[in-house]
C-alpha cells in the first residue's frame, strides 16, 4: 500500500513540474521582451545582459522541469497540486526577475526581489530613483506588471490547446469562467485585456503622451498597477484629458472579467444587477466628498483642481491601482481622508480581476449575510428562504458554507493586516530616529497587502530590512490570495511528512 501511494505520489509531483516547466518556459520568453527597446535606444544595448541572463535561467529551468515530466503533465491537477505549481512558479519568476534590478541597478537582493515582487504582483510600491532607470528596466517593470494581471498561467493556457487545466486557472485568481471550457474563458480573459491595452495606448497618444509613454503607463493602468516612468505618477502630465483616460482603464482593470465580457455584449440588465458595481459605487458615491471636504479643499484652489484630486485619488485606491496626482506626506491629507483611503484599500477590486484587496464581491456577500440574518430572525420560524447573487448571467445561491469560507478570507486577512501593521508600528524610522506612527504604518501596510503601490513614504531606499521581507510577503499572500498560499504549503508539508514516515517505516 505504502508503495503504491508513493507511486502516485510520485507521478502527481512529476505531473506538476511538467506544468510549472511550461510556465517558466513562457515566462523566460517574456523576460526577453526589454531588449526590443534597443531598436528605439541603441544606446542602452549595455544593459541588455542581466535580461538575457535572467530569462536563459527562466527558460533552462522550464526545459528540465519539462523534460522530467515528459508527457505525464496532461494529468488533471486538483486544486491543490494547482496550488503548488503556482506558488512555485510566481517564487521563481520572480527570484529570476530581481536579477535585472540586482546589475542595473545595483540593489541589495531583498529589494532588487521587492521590486520584482512588486511588479509580478502588480502593487507598484518601489524605492528605485526613477530619474537614474535605463528605459529597458521601466520596461522591464510595466510588462512584469501587464503579465502579472493576467496571471502567467492564464497566457499559458490561453496559448495552449490539449491542456486541462482547470483548477490551475483558478488558483490564478480566475475564479469564475466565461465559457464553460477554461481554454476559451482564458483567451477572452486575454481579448478583453489587449483590447483595453489598444484602446489606451491610442488615447494617451492622441492627447500628447509619447509612444513609450502611452505603452507603459496602459501596461500599469489597466492591470491595476500603478508603476510610472515618473516619481510625481500621472501627476506628472498635469492633463486633465489624461486623468480621464488612466481612471477609464482602471476601472476597466477593475472589473470584474465576467462583467467585462457582459458589457461587450451589452447585457447591460446583468451588468447592474452585480453585487460589485452596486459596492463599487457606494464606496465612491460616500469617500469622493469626504476626501474632496477634509483634503482637497486644502490642498488647492479651484473647483476642478479640487475635485480631480478627490475621484482620481479615491478610484486609484479602490480599484488597486495606486497612480497619484498628489503626495501623501502634505500635511493636508487629513486622518479622516487617509482613513477613507485605507478602507478602499483594503476593500480593492473586482473578483476576477486584476484588482487586489478583499475584493468587492466578498465585502458584498457579508454585507447581504447581514441582511439575510435580520431578516431569518424575523420570519417565521417554519419560513423557508433562498438565498442568492447574481453572478454573470446565472445565480448563484449562497449556502452557509460558502458564507462561513468568505467570512474565514475576511478574518484571516484582517488579522495579517493587524500583525503587519503593528510590526511596521514597532519599527524605528530610519530617517527621522522616532516609531513609524500607527497612521502611518495602518496605510502603508493596506497598500501592500491589497496590492495597491500607494506611499506614505515608508517605502523608501533605506526602510528596513525586515519591512521590505514583510511588504514581500504581503504582496505575494495579497496577489494569490492567501489560501492558495496556504493550501500549497500545507499540502508540501503533508506530502514531506507522508514521504518521511515511508521512509521511516522501512
Amino acid at each position: 500500500m505504502d508503495i503504491q501511494r508513493n507511486s502516485l505520489l510520485g507521478k502527481s509531483y512529476v505531473s506538476m513540474a511538467g506544468y510549472a516547466g511550461v510556465i517558466l518556459l513562457f515566462g523566460g520568453i517574456f523576460l526577453l521582451f526589454p531588449l526590443l527597446l534597443i531598436l528605439a535606444y541603441p544606446e542602452e544595448a549595455a544593459y541588455s545582459g542581466p535580461f538575457i541572463f535572467s530569462a536563459l535561467l527562466s527558460i533552462s529551468v522550464g526545459l528540465i522541469l519539462k523534460l522530467i515530466s515528459g508527457r505525464t503533465n496532461r494529468t488533471v491537477l486538483d486544486f491543490r497540486e494547482s496550488s503548488i505549481v503556482v506558488l512555485f512558479s510566481w517564487i521563481v519568476m520572480n527570484l529570476f526577475s530581481s536579477i535585472p534590478y540586482i546589475f542595473i541597478c545595483e540593489l541589495s537582493f531583498p529589494r532588487a526581489l521587492f521590486e520584482a515582487v512588486s511588479g509580478w504582483t502588480t502593487t507598484g510600491l518601489s524605492a528605485l530613483d526613477l530619474n537614474n532607470v535605463p528605459h529597458q528596466l521601466l520596461f522591464f517593470r510595466a510588462w512584469t506588471q501587464f503579465l502579472g494581471g493576467a496571471g502567467i498561467a492564464v497566457i499559458v493556457i490561453a496559448s495552449l490547446t490539449g491542456i486541462n487545466a482547470n483548477q490551475l486557472y483558478s488558483a490564478e485568481g480566475k475564479g469564475y469562467l466565461i465559457k464553460p471550457n477554461v481554454i476559451a474563458s482564458a483567451r477572452i480573459v486575454l481579448i478583453l485585456y489587449f483590447s483595453y491595452l489598444a484602446f489606451g495606448f491610442f488615447a494617451y497618444m492622441i492627447f500628447g503622451m509619447s509612444p513609450f509613454d502611452a505603452l507603459l503607463h496602459c501596461f500599469t493602468a489597466i492591470s491595476t498597477g500603478g508603476f510610472g516612468n515618473y516619481s510625481s505618477s500621472i501627476g506628472y502630465f498635469n492633463s486633465p484629458p489624461i486623468e480621464i483616460i488612466t481612471l477609464t482603464l482602471m476601472l476597466m482593470g477593475n472589473l470584474n472579467f465576467v462583467t467585462a465580457y457582459l458589457i461587450s455584449k451589452g447585457k447591460w440588465s446583468y451588468v447592474f444587477r452585480n453585487g460589485e458595481i452596486k459596492i463599487f459605487s457606494l464606496l465612491l458615491t460616500l469617500a469622493i466628498p469626504m476626501v474632496y471636504l477634509t483634503t482637497a479643499t486644502q490642498l488647492y484652489s479651484g473647483l476642478g483642481r479640487q475635485l480631480r484630486i478627490a475621484v482620481f485619488e479615491t478610484v486609484s485606491a479602490l480599484t488597486t491601482t495606486g497612480f497619484s496626482l498628489t503626495s501623501y506626506n502634505h500635511p493636508y491629507w487629513t486622518d479622516a481622508s487617509i482613513f477613507v483611503m485605507i478602507v478602499l484599500m483594503l476593500v480593492g477590486g473586482g473578483a476576477c480581476s486584476t484588482a487586489g484587496g478583499i475584493k468587492q464581491f466578498r465585502v458584498y456577500l457579508v454585507l447581504k449575510s447581514i441582511f439575510w440574518q435580520i431578516r431569518r430572525s424575523i420570519m417565521p420560524k417554519n419560513a423557508v428562504t433562498i438565498n442568492f447573487v447574481w453572478e454573470g448571467e446565472q445565480k448563484e445561491y449562497v449556502n452557509d458554507g460558502k458564507l462561513l469560507t468568505i467570512a474565514n478570507f475576511v478574518v484571516l486577512y484582517l488579522f495579517l493586516y493587524s500583525v503587519g501593521v503593528i510590526v511596521i508600528a514597532s519599527t524605528v524610522d530610519p530617517l527621522t530616529g522616532e516609531f513609524f506612527s500607527l497612521r502611518n504604518a495602518m496605510f502603508e501596510f493596506a497598500s501592500s497587502l491589497g496590492t495597491v503601490g500607494l506611499s506614505v513614504g515608508i517605502t523608501n531606499p533605506q526602510t528596513p530590512i525586515h519591512i521590505v521581507w514583510l511588504q514581500i510577503f504581503a504582496m505575494l499572500l495579497g496577489r494569490l490570495e492567501f489560501f492558495v498560499v496556504f493550501i500549497a504549503v500545507a499540502k508540501l508539508w503533508n506530502d514531506l511528512r507522508k514521504k518521511v514516515g515511508s521512509l521511516l517505516s522501512k
